[in-house]
């Protein structure tokens, strides 16, 4: 037993030593030790002590002004989900133009919603497109939805029934359905009736 906690003790010292040792790092301006330590700190049982966490933060602020892209990226989406939007909106454009998914889709929800913004249709499609592309198929979906209703732009049924396909391709489901919906209209074939569905299921 005696064995086990001077192991423990030992560890924690050897620990507590690194992380000393990425602190000079970060005040030398090394970025990678500054995110490392910010995220030790916003981590695990440390992130229910306040305190530590807002040092934490105050690390990856550090390590992403000098230069680390993954602690921008952790900054944004941090922000993103406390609701500080307009906070977030500056690291989250960066990691969309770097084509960080979840980032676009993000910004998408922020102008569309007006969430700490003023609300804009167009602003929220362009990042909406953008996250469509990099295969989210919500955003998909929320591009055929904006050409549908004319929300910034023309209505388009052309570019509806593309973005519909485009979640398809992505996995939507609903997507596939209003895709195949508006494609058999265009070509003549008529949807079957509600009793020619009811009885498609029994036979």
């Amino acid at each position: 037993m005696k064995k086990i906690i001077l192991m423990v003790l030992f560890a924690n010292l050897l620990n507590a030593s690194d992380i000393s040792q990425r602190k000079v790092e970060c005040k030398n301006n090394n970025a990678k030790s500054c995110f490392s330590v910010g995220l030790e700190l916003v981590t695990g049982k440390n992130a229910e002590d306040q305190e530590l966490k807002a040092l934490g933060l105050d690390y990856i602020r550090k390590a992403c002004i000098y230069g680390d892209d993954k602690a921008c990226d952790w900054q944004g989406e941090n922000y993103f989900k406390d609701t500080h939007y307009k906070a977030s909106i500056p690291f989250l454009d960066k990691s969309c133009k770097r084509k960080i998914k979840s980032a676009c889709e993000a910004l998408g929800t922020i102008y569309r919603d007006g969430l700490d913004v003023r609300q804009n249709d167009v602003i929220s499609r362009e990042y909406y497109e953008s996250a469509c592309e990099l295969k989210s198929g919500n955003s998909c979906i929320n591009v055929s939805l904006i050409y549908r209703g004319g929300f910034g732009v023309k209505k388009n049924r052309e570019k509806e029934k593309l973005y519909y396909k485009k979640a398809c391709d992505n996995g939507i489901k609903v997507g596939c359905s209003n895709y195949t919906k508006m494609d058999n209209k265009d070509r003549g074939i008529a949807e079957p009736s509600i009793w020619e569905k009811i009885k498609g299921v029994f036979n």
